[in-house]
């Protein structure tokens, strides 16, 4: 299986529009990211989870030319708002199955109506077939089993996702100790790390370290990265052994 991280970055992306920010400013391109996304795939199997705004650029970079699911994690707009970039998929292979908290669906059929109409239909509209996720209960898309992570962010409930020996989670502040046990075992795991100042709604990246301390996986990847945090390649000098900052384009191998 290989995990491909679309975008590393957090709602603004980096750079943030009108920024002078030194980071904003940089000429690395491991400090230029588009909103957070990864495209998982094997040789039978190809979902993404989330489909923020950068959406179409992203499959066009990494060259990814089929989508058997969406999984999203919650309705935030740096999560979603791609979601008419994928009727390409849809003129190539149909209906796309997309799995998410039945409150997610309900937002997205509310700020994106004429995906879900049923009559009258645009025939260029894109076209789903919305999958509600409950907690604790796993299902399956293609050859990858998936089970679902209950966290929050803030006081929104957002789903991370075990996926055999990798869980991804992002937009996490809380976790309850029953749903960290179902992440412990992993080889890697991928977890947001906004900047070094706390956050009402993410992990700082202290808290962030603290959390894979908790779940000892073998590796961890940062990823859901502000400009605040700081430079790509001096944030990574002062991190843990086997603990990296994701980027954009980073391809890895589970």
């Amino acid at each position: 299986m290989k995990v491909y991280f679309l975008g590393t970055g957090t709602s603004q992306g980096i750079p943030v529009i009108g920024s002078h920010h030194s980071v904003c400013l940089s000429d690395n391109p491991k400090d230029k990211r588009l909103r957070v996304s990864v495209w998982i795939h094997t040789e039978d199997t190809s979902i993404v989870i989330d489909s923020g705004p950068d959406f179409r650029q992203q499959m066009l970079t990494s060259k990814c030319d089929r989508i058997d699911a969406i999984l999203f994690t919650h309705e935030h707009a740096d999560h979603t708002a791609g979601i008419d970039d994928i009727r390409p998929f849809n003129f190539k292979h149909g209906k796309i199955p997309i799995y998410a908290h039945l409150r997610v669906i309900d937002n997205l059929k509310s700020r994106f109506d004429y995906v879900f109409e049923t009559e009258n239909r645009y025939p260029g509209a894109p076209s789903v077939e919305p999958i509600q996720v409950n907690n604790n209960i796993p299902f399956k898309v293609g050859n990858l089993n998936i089970i679902p992570i209950n966290a929050f962010h803030a006081n929104l409930q957002v789903f991370g996702y075990r996926i055999g020996d990798f869980a991804y989670l992002t937009d996490v502040k809380t976790i309850e100790p029953e749903e960290i046990e179902k992440i412990k075992g992993v080889n890697v795991l991928v977890i947001n790390a906004l900047r070094e100042e706390p956050h009402h709604s993410h992990f700082s990246l202290q808290e962030a370290l603290d959390f894979v301390t908790l779940v000892q996986p073998k590796k961890t990847y940062l990823t859901h990265i502000s400009h605040l945090l700081g430079f790509h390649d001096l944030v990574q000098k002062k991190l843990p052994q086997n603990v990296f900052l994701a980027y954009d384009n980073l391809e890895i191998s589970i």
